[in-house]
């Protein structure tokens, strides 16, 4: 049986699914092996996203525990589905680590967006000049092929805002990343207006966190909540100078509280407008 490289996060959370439809039955792993033929080991590791469950064996496992309601049955074939689906991401899988690799799934799926920025602008959001920028000061040791690759990747990402089903996305955005100049002020001023335009979609809202807020409830720095579709839970993502870390209940929870704390004390959508146009200004 073919493995993944690494348990991803939708393969972690479709064996939740299972272990806690087994464990609410009362059954053993030694009987769901037995249904299903196979190894208590391999159940094991469906459980655990170590190898993923294929259809058959998922749906053999949902008649055995009792799952006949057509929703929820309906969404864990579906997640069974997406386990074993190649994104269109694969096609940079050589300059993706696996963390990385669930944080653009993430995003290809959520419905919701939630981001704090306090160093520079929200990835989703940014240009070409400023990303590259941006990505070659912070991956000083990778060499122009290595930039290229995260470089294209991330105008790749930038497709879910244009799609068919966008994310609702709402950033919030120290005021000290807007006026930090990435890329020399050229670059600073067509981001800016970039960044100015973007906020006038539907499905974005842009609030600046002013340097007037003072102390705020984020001062570790920034972060992602991600709102998916059900069955899946809400997913917090955190950046550590050693790696991501990714939360769900109840951290996720506290991310959302920090979120409302920071978007009460940033300025309205109005309001950050006018600011951005101003610090646009400022840049020309």
């Amino acid at each position: 049986m073919a493995s993944l490289k690494r348990a991803t996060l939708r393969a972690q959370w479709l064996g939740q699914q299972l272990r806690e439809l087994r464990e609410a039955n009362n059954m053993m792993l030694k009987e769901a092996a037995e249904y299903l033929q196979r190894n208590p080991s391999t159940v094991a590791r469906f459980e655990t996203g170590e190898y993923p469950i294929r259809r058959p064996d998922l749906m053999a496992l949902l008649d055995l525990y009792g799952v006949s309601d057509s929703r929820r049955r309906d969404a864990l074939l579906r997640l069974s589905q997406d386990v074993w689906q190649k994104g269109w991401w694969e096609g940079y899988s050589k300059d993706l680590d696996g963390a990385f690799v669930d944080y653009v799934w993430l995003e290809s799926r959520a419905k919701e967006i939630r981001a704090f920025d306090n160093t520079h602008l929200p990835g989703l959001l940014q240009t070409p000049d400023y990303a590259r920028a941006f990505i070659s000061a912070a991956e000083f040791d990778a060499d122009d092929e290595q930039i290229d690759g995260w470089l294209d990747l991330r105008m790749a990402r930038q497709r879910i805002l244009s799609g068919d089903e966008p994310p609702r996305l709402m950033v919030i955005i120290d005021e000290g990343a807007l006026r930090r100049e990435v890329g020399g002020r050229e670059c600073m001023s067509a981001q800016i207006r970039h960044l100015s335009e973007q906020a006038k979609k539907p499905n974005i809202e842009v609030r600046v966190l002013p340097f007037s807020a003072g102390a705020h409830a984020s001062p570790t720095g920034a972060f992602r909540v991600f709102t998916m579709e059900e069955p899946l839970p809400s997913v917090g993502y955190v950046e550590t100078p050693t790696g991501a870390i990714y939360v769900e209940s109840p951290e996720t929870e506290r991310l959302t509280l920090t979120y409302d704390k920071l978007r009460e004390a940033a300025l309205s959508p109005d309001e950050s407008a006018h600011l951005i146009s101003e610090i646009a200004e400022e840049f020309e």
